[in-house]
C-alpha cells in the first residue's frame, strides 16, 4: 500500500499543475512565477541573460510548447531585441485559440532572420478566463530550424487561428508568412492544415484544425474530492 507521504506528493504536483494559470514548457522559461503571471512583460522574472538560462531559437522555426489549466486560451507569440522588455514587440506567429486544458506545442514558430546573431526575448501571452498572462524565454537567435521535438508534445484539443484584438495590440509588427502547424501526435512529425478563425475572444467561434494539446482537463476541486479517498487509504 502506498505511504501517505507518496500518494500526498503525487496529489501535491497534480493540484500544482490544475492550479496554475499556464506554463512554458520549452524552451527554458526566464522564471516562472504564478502568483506574478498577470505583469507584462514577463511575469515577474528576473531578466538576467548572464545569470539566467538562455537558449537558443532558431529563427526558421522553433518549437514552443504551454501547459494550460484553462479550458480555452487565446495564444500571442512575439519578440524583442529589447532586453528589457520595455517595447519594440514583433509578432512572430498567427495568434492561436486553444480549446480544451492541457498541453500545447507549436514546432515552427519563426523569428526575424536579421536577428541572427542577436540575444533577445521571445514572449507567450495568454488571454485566458484570468485575464492577460505573461511568460519570457531568455533567447539567442540562431540561424536555421529546430528539429529537437523532444518536450514539443500534443493532445487532442482542437487549435485555430483566431482574431484577438487585446493580444494584437500588444505587437507594434509582424513577421509576414507565419503559418499555423500542428499535429494531433504526442511527438509531432508532420504538419497538419490550419484554419481561420474570426471575432473577439468572447463571442466568435473559430473552426478547428486538426491541431494539438489536450493531455486532461485540469484538476479542480472535484480532482481533490476525487484523491481524498485515495489519502484515507494511505493513512
Amino acid at each position: 500500500m502506498a505511504s501517505f507521504k507518496s500518494v500526498a506528493c503525487a496529489t501535491f504536483a497534480l493540484l500544482s499543475v490544475a492550479n496554475a494559470h499556464f506554463q512554458l514548457t520549452t524552451p527554458a522559461s526566464a522564471g516562472f512565477i504564478d502568483d506574478d503571471e498577470d505583469k507584462s512583460p514577463c511575469g515577474g522574472a528576473t531578466l538576467d541573460f548572464d545569470k539566467g538560462t538562455v537558449s537558443d531559437f532558431h529563427v526558421g522555426g522553433q518549437p514552443v510548447g504551454m501547459l494550460s489549466g484553462h479550458t480555452q486560451t487565446n495564444w500571442l507569440f512575439r519578440g524583442t531585441l529589447d532586453k528589457t522588455g520595455s517595447g519594440n514587440w514583433t509578432q512572430f506567429f498567427p495568434i492561436l485559440q486553444q480549446s480544451g486544458a492541457g498541453k500545447f506545442c507549436e514546432k515552427a514558430v519563426p523569428a526575424p532572420e536579421s536577428w541572427v546573431g542577436s540575444q533577445g526575448l521571445v514572449s507567450v501571452v495568454a488571454n485566458g478566463p484570468d485575464g492577460l498572462l505573461y511568460q519570457c524565454v531568455l533567447a539567442n537567435f540562431v540561424s536555421g530550424t529546430s528539429d529537437d521535438l523532444t518536450n514539443c508534445q500534443n493532445g487532442t484539443a482542437t487549435v485555430s487561428e483566431f482574431t484577438d484584438p487585446t493580444l494584437q495590440g500588444l505587437v507594434s509588427g509582424s513577421l509576414s508568412g507565419g503559418n499555423a502547424s500542428t499535429t494531433s501526435s504526442a511527438t509531432p512529425s508532420s504538419t497538419a492544415s490550419s484554419s481561420s478563425g474570426s471575432g473577439t475572444s468572447s463571442t466568435a467561434t473559430p473552426t478547428p484544425t486538426n491541431a494539438a494539446a489536450l493531455v486532461g482537463p485540469a484538476l479542480g476541486s472535484l480532482g481533490l474530492a476525487a484523491m481524498l479517498p485515495v489519502l484515507g487509504l494511505a493513512l
